[in-house]
């Protein structure tokens, strides 16, 4: 069992920055690959990020390459997700997620373990 708890979330302009984190509980989180997800208003949620058990590997969509940079820190049992000059259209509820596989992987249902999310607003 993983328990996840996002924080980090804000209101920030357009242009801005903003570092989510994502803690896990359970001595296994080096064992998952991690994702980012997020979901705006009247959206299904869609896939930002993930990262590999080690960190070796990610994989990206392509509305946030060269902006979001995710990181993890597994003495810490930590993902972050470091949003670079972000966007109104970023606005979302941001979840972090547990894939056992430990490969890194986009779809949704691929997933074991989410978090409650954070909420992003981007201003214009």
């Amino acid at each position: 069992q993983v328990q996840l708890a996002e924080s980090g979330g804000g209101l920030v302009q357009a242009g801005g920055s903003l570092r989510l984190s994502c803690v896990a509980s359970g001595r296994t989180f080096r064992n998952y690959a991690m994702g980012w997800f997020r979901q705006a208003p009247g959206k299904e949620r869609e896939f930002v990020v993930c990262i590999s058990w080690s960190g070796r590997s990610t994989s990206y969509a392509d509305s946030v390459k060269g902006r979001f940079t995710i990181s993890r820190d597994n003495a810490k049992n930590t993902v972050y997700l470091q949003m670079n000059s972000l966007k109104p259209e970023d606005t979302a509820v941001y979840y972090c997620a547990a894939d056992h596989y430990g490969l890194g992987v986009t779809e949704i249902t691929d997933y074991d373990y989410w978090g409650q999310g954070t909420q992003v607003t981007v201003s214009s």
